[in-house]
């Protein structure tokens, strides 16, 4: 995590040139911070917009290879004790096949649950054309969501990063127990 003075004057000093790669890595909250500087004169709104939809889709692709390309490098014992067998990455391929714009706009709105399914989608071979259309989907409106809440209260960024995550945490926390619970239940079926 970058220091939220630090992302303001990164932004600030050297605009739109580090918003994008600033972007990829924390995406909401520098959506917030731009659109308060764009508000105040210092960029194009339109440009912004651009550029922070093309760094979400440019993390979630990432995401996606990692999913695709880079789990698969690891220990097949590692796999297994997440869950991860032939026959789960199967269902988990067919569910993506029938319900991958779903699954991927719900993970892309609740934020924490994100990367997650996006490096699910990967592993689990959905079609990158598919995948970019409903992430495209889901990305425009988020992202002007956030770009929106930035033009009109931005200056309390720090109080909108505190939100963000606070319930990043509690969906995480979630996910959390809803995965230990499903684990238990995978051991006890054994």
């Amino acid at each position: 995590m970058i220091d939220l003075t630090t992302i303001q004057n990164l932004i600030a000093t050297h605009g739109l040139w580090v918003v994008a790669p600033i972007a990829v890595l924390e995406g909401p909250i520098v959506s917030v911070i731009s659109a308060w500087l764009a508000q105040r004169g210092l960029f194009d709104l339109t440009q912004l917009i651009l550029v922070l939809v093309l760094a979400d889709l440019a993390g979630d692709a990432l995401l996606y290879a990692l999913g695709r390309w880079g789990l698969h490098l690891l220990p097949a014992t590692w796999l297994r004790r997440v869950g991860l067998r032939e026959g789960r990455l199967r269902l988990m391929s067919r569910k993506f096949g029938h319900q991958g714009g779903r699954i991927l706009t719900l993970g892309k709105l609740t934020h924490a649950a994100g990367a997650a399914v996006l490096v699910a989608a990967g592993l689990a071979r959905m079609p990158f054309a598919a995948f970019m259309l409903y992430n495209t989907l889901a990305t425009i409106p988020k992202t002007l969501a956030f770009v929106a809440l930035g033009y009109l209260i931005g200056h309390t960024y720090r109080l909108i990063y505190l939100w963000l995550s606070n319930a990043s945490l509690a969906v995480l926390a979630a996910m959390a127990i809803a995965l230990a619970a499903w684990m238990l239940r995978l051991r006890a079926c054994k």
